[in-house]
């Protein structure tokens, strides 16, 4: 029995697999955010272009 908790305790493969997710989770909120982010700004900015393109009169002969 001590032999079979010291090989439990000695093996790394299921903490590369925590590693991995950990790392998947982080790669994902931060992607998530940086798309709120450039959403926002991006509303912002077509929201001036309307604004301007609406304000410029049509000239018509």
């Amino acid at each position: 029995m001590l032999k079979f908790m010291k090989t439990i305790r000695e093996e790394e493969d299921g903490a590369v697999t925590v590693d991995w997710v950990v790392l998947c989770a982080v790669i994902i909120g931060l992607s998530i955010a940086l798309i709120a982010i450039i959403g926002a700004g991006a509303t912002n900015k077509s929201s001036s272009v309307g604004a301007f393109l609406s304000a410029q009169s049509i000239a018509t002969y």
